[in-house]
């Protein structure tokens, strides 16, 4: 094999100063197929940070047990919330990132990468770093409360490819956003608008993806950044304490999880009778196969087998207006002090940056000359 060539000092250092932002979604499997989503499963379940448990007693049991069995199960489910777009949160996502494209000031690239399977985050930064020179980047996980299973994993990603660099970006971090009344507001908009179009059910039910209970007892803040969401939407539309409650979904395994278990509070709300109940799913920026076959499917069938009439499920927030703007003022106020944000900042200027860079270059170069 040839030797491989230097780069160019002049065409490496001279590029174009670029901002980006780097949006990132959970993931999804390349196909609904037994295949693909035993390989997505496998990159999520292996991950430290999702399952906390020793390696050397793990991965065995989830290659040798887990995999094989839930790829299989997991793969009809996807199957059933397939469209020609493919997955429903990689279609979202994309439409949500254009959507923040358009609010963003002019030369701040939005770029979409996922946690587990494709566009990886690795590529998606060796792109940004290749084509636009990338030298400040902001991650913004497109999940409204932290939680070391999802937004630490991100970060953990990131990180994990910048330090393979020579020349690592300025680095800002969004860590949550629950807090925020422009999220707060349009989580209750969307309620309110989906009660406009279908009518109101007896009770509004909160229901998070759920975690491991003692991830909460070891210091994570998830459970109490979902109940602090759910009270303040719940605030916004003027529920009484007895029109709402939360639960948490999506578990796993024989250990406890966050309780109330959003399955069983399902069920129990139809033998208490409760005929007509709404879900809404603040936790998921984009539908995905959480909200769209285990509520709107698999809960749904429960609650009416339970003895309820109708379940209804309010969808996420998807790429909105409002979600879209949610985002992009986010992405303004952590960009302060970087160029790109300044009043008045064009692109042509990163050009001009590029310019006396290419002339330090040459001069370096002349310096060398005997």
């Amino acid at each position: 094999m040839p030797p491989v060539a230097p780069p160019d000092p002049a065409r490496v250092h001279a590029r174009p100063e670029r901002a980006a932002v780097l949006l990132v979604n959970l993931g999804t499997p390349d196909a609904p197929t037994p295949r693909a989503v035993r390989r997505y499963l496998a990159q999520f379940l292996s991950d430290p940070r999702v399952i906390e448990l020793p390696r050397w007693f793990w991965l065995p049991l989830l290659h040798g047990v887990i995999l094989p069995i839930r790829s299989r199960r997991s793969a009809h489910a996807y199957a059933g919330v397939w469209g020609e777009r493919g997955s429903p949160l990689l279609g979202h996502s994309q439409d949500l990132a254009a959507a923040v494209q358009a609010l963003v000031p002019d030369g701040v690239e939005v770029a979409l990468a996922m946690r587990y399977g494709n566009p990886s985050i690795p590529d998606v930064l060796a792109r940004l770093d290749a084509d636009r020179g990338l030298r400040r980047l902001l991650v913004l996980p497109l999940y409204p409360q932290y939680s070391a299973t999802t937004t630490a994993s991100v970060f953990d990603a990131v990180a994990d490819h910048l330090r393979g660099l020579r020349w690592p970006p300025e680095l800002r971090q969004v860590n949550d956003y629950w807090r925020e009344d422009a999220w707060l507001d349009a989580v209750a908009g969307s309620v309110r608008a989906h009660w406009q179009a279908h009518g109101r059910g007896e009770r509004l039910l909160f229901s998070f993806h759920g975690i491991p209970a003692r991830y909460f007892r070891a210091g994570d803040p998830y459970h109490c950044q979902c109940q602090g969401s759910a009270r303040r939407i719940a605030e916004r539309l003027g529920l009484a304490e007895g029109d709402w409650q939360l639960s948490f979904q999506s578990r796993v395994g024989r250990e406890e999880w966050l309780r109330p278990y959003t399955d069983e509070t399902v069920a129990g709300l139809a033998r208490a009778g409760v005929r007509r109940l709404d879900v809404v799913c603040p936790g998921f920026a984009v539908d995905c196969l959480e909200t769209l076959e285990e509520i709107a499917v698999e809960n749904h069938d429960a609650f009416l087998a339970a003895g309820g009439q109708a379940l209804a499920y309010v969808p996420a927030l998807n790429a909105s207006a409002g979600h879209a703007a949610v985002l992009a003022g986010l992405v303004r106020r952590h960009g302060q002090g970087w160029p790109e944000f300044a009043p008045g900042w064009q692109p042509a200027q990163a050009q001009t940056r590029a310019q006396d860079v290419v002339a330090a270059v040459a001069d370096f170069e002349r310096r060398r000359q005997p």
